[in-house]
């Protein structure tokens, strides 16, 4: 029997629908409106995407969004002045920066500068850290990883007690995810590129994570029979049948492994709509802690 598909755009739907009634309760009972500042630098079509997909998000659910798209050859004491800018602002209540950043701008330092508070990406150091700290919260997750546990966690998926495997190691999605899952008391192992026998490892995992960035690196003989696979790659491979020259396939080969697995979320369709949403989420979050600490 195929896996049940974890259908991301749905869930995602869901997750706006209640954060537009919240703000919208915000709106009635306090006259607040979150508010997301997203900055664009240089002409990067799939970055200008994303941002665009991000503003046009905030506008559906009521959230207000500030826009500011600046030439390649913006400095970074341009880029900081900015956001000390943003950081002061009342109105503004999470700031964006689209990664990646030209090469003579220090990217590390851009996001050590956004204040945690504001931080509604979730990649600032302080809230990276307070991930691995136990009993600790952080003021924000990172968005995808963010992601990837609500559509476990609303597909009714059991993390505690369950062993879980993340392929990936990155900052922006594989660590964070790992120490996402061992908070909710999973036994988590993170696979990577020197990572030996990684078939025999995911074979291992009742729940796993692929984001490795490999087209189609995970095929059904890695996955263990009634694994639930949750597949965060989103990768570009050419197909002349398409209107567009390609098509988007993720980091599981979807066909072969849906006939092993309980469960699997598509690309598309699956964790990306849910990164989305989790930003807008993390906006509303940033801006009720704003309004909890004026009082």
């Amino acid at each position: 029997m195929s896996a049940k598909v974890i259908d991301g755009t749905a869930i995602a739907a869901l997750v706006r629908a209640e954060i537009k009634a919240e703000v919208q309760r915000l709106q009635a009972d306090r006259g607040l409106t979150p508010g997301l500042a997203t900055i664009l630098i240089g002409d990067n079509p799939a970055s200008a995407t994303y941002v665009r997909n991000k503003r046009r998000a905030c506008e559906e659910v009521g959230i207000r969004s500030f826009g500011y798209e600046l030439p390649a050859t913006t400095t970074e004491d341009e880029l900081l002045g900015l956001l000390g800018e943003l950081s002061a602002r009342h109105d503004v209540h999470g700031i964006l920066v689209q990664l990646p950043l030209p090469s003579h701008i220090d990217a590390q330092r851009i996001v050590e500068a956004i204040p945690p508070e504001k931080d509604v990406d979730g990649f600032h150091p302080a809230n990276l850290g307070l991930l691995g700290v136990k009993g600790a919260q952080a003021m924000f997750a990172p968005c995808t990883p963010q992601g990837c546990i609500e559509l476990l966690e609303r597909s009714s998926v059991q993390i505690s007690g369950r062993r879980a495997v993340v392929l990936g190691r990155s900052t922006i999605v594989g660590l964070p995810t790992a120490l996402m899952l061992l908070a909710r008391d999973a036994t988590v192992t993170i696979c990577h590129s020197k990572t030996p026998n990684i078939a025999q490892v995911t074979r291992s995992a009742d729940i796993l994570i692929a984001a490795i960035g490999r087209p189609r690196f995970v095929t059904a003989d890695m996955v263990k029979p009634d694994a639930v696979v949750i597949d965060v790659g989103i990768n570009r491979l050419a197909d002349p049948n398409s209107q567009r020259g390609f098509r988007l396939v993720g980091d599981v080969d979807f066909e072969e492994v849906r006939e092993v697995a309980s469960a699997i979320t598509p690309v598309p369709g699956g964790v990306g709509p849910m990164t989305i949403a989790m930003l807008l989420k993390n906006t509303l979050r940033a801006a009720l802690r704003q309004l909890a600490a004026a009082r």
